[in-house]
């Protein structure tokens, strides 16, 4: 993007910033429509742009590009090197933005909670979807968010107080042993089998598919644990959820037994749990799997920055997290 400032033009954004921008200045704003823009840019931009509107910096240009030096080790090898880190979205016009990445809005959309229904986001932490969901509600009805670290919850609650959520109950639990027969809706878990019109399962997952590390710790036992631990959480919310109600799982993965294999099991372990479309569709469809056929892979959606053989349309699944997204309906019958 390029910003005016005086008779100067210069280029701020993710590719350039003069270095003597601070914040609380007032700058004019372009975008950059040929991605030609290059960080240090100290002369107009002459390339194809359009003006955006006027704004005020809420970072200098020093906490835009922070710079630090990270140590690789390995075996033979050391090496230090700069990195440049975007700056960190928490506390930025925190009344007005709630960043998510695109997969994560997405699986709100999908969920599509209506006002006046009653949802249950099983693993609600840290409350992004939860927050979402009811801004999607109108603040109509009631979600229940569960998570079982109690600092997790404290932190949801506020930024839903600070956006004005009252729909939203938030209770420290473990949401695997939050359905009992002969309890009340009404209050804290656990509640009666089959009472919730909607249900969101963002499982706790090997998150392989957010930002990329330099070092993985986690032990291929560990990596296997994941998908019958994510079982317990299924089993749970397809409980809890009314014939005719909609069920959302998600994880930030991107490995098979987490996703894929898990739908073929939630099918052939719940007859009546059926895939539906989703709508949005902007990833890319499932991948081959026993147990599920073309038409269900379709209905699937998956986002793997990894992927060169992707078939979304819109291209957009391969610039995100890696995340994975089945929509399931609970038939009546």
């Amino acid at each position: 993007m390029a910003v005016l400032r005086g008779a100067d033009v210069f280029v701020l954004g993710i590719m350039g910033a003069p270095s003597y921008l601070a914040a609380g200045e007032t700058v004019a704003v372009y975008a950059d429509l040929e991605g030609q823009c290059r960080k240090g840019l100290k002369e107009e931009y002459r390339e194809r742009k359009v003006y955006v509107g006027c704004g005020v910096m809420q970072l200098s240009r020093d906490q835009i590009f922070c710079s630090a030096q990270v140590k690789l080790r390995g075996v033979g090898i050391k090496m230090t090197r700069p990195l440049f880190e975007a700056p960190s979205l928490d506390d930025i016009l925190p009344g007005l933005l709630f960043a998510q990445n695109l997969p994560s809005i997405v699986c709100s959309l999908v969920l599509d909670p209506h006002p006046g229904e009653l949802v249950i986001d099983m693993c609600a932490s840290p409350g992004g979807k939860t927050n979402h969901i009811a801004t999607l509600m109108n603040n109509e009805g009631r979600v229940v968010a569960l998570d079982k670290t109690a600092m997790k919850i404290e932190k949801m609650q506020c930024n839903l107080s600070r956006w004005q959520i009252s729909c939203v109950d938030c209770y420290a639990h473990d949401s695997t042993k939050c359905s009992q027969p002969d309890t009340e809706i009404n209050g804290p878990p656990p509640y009666p089998p089959g009472s919730f019109d909607r249900v969101l399962l963002d499982v706790p997952c090997s998150a392989l598919g957010q930002r990329p590390m330099l070092r993985n710790r986690m032990t291929l036992k560990s990596l296997q644990s994941y998908a019958s631990y994510q079982r317990k959480f299924i089993e749970t919310g397809v409980e809890l959820l009314k014939p005719g109600g909609t069920l959302v799982y998600s994880t930030c993965t991107i490995t098979m037994e987490e996703n894929e294999h898990q739908v073929a099991w939630i099918l052939d372990k719940y007859p009546c749990m059926k895939l539906a479309p989703q709508t949005p569709h902007l990833g890319d469809v499932g991948r081959p799997c026993k147990g599920l056929i073309s038409g269900h892979l379709e209905m699937l959606q998956r986002y793997d920055p990894s992927s060169d053989t992707s078939k979304s349309k819109y291209f957009t699944d391969n610039d995100t997290i890696g995340f994975f997204i089945a929509k399931f309906v609970k038939v009546k019958d």
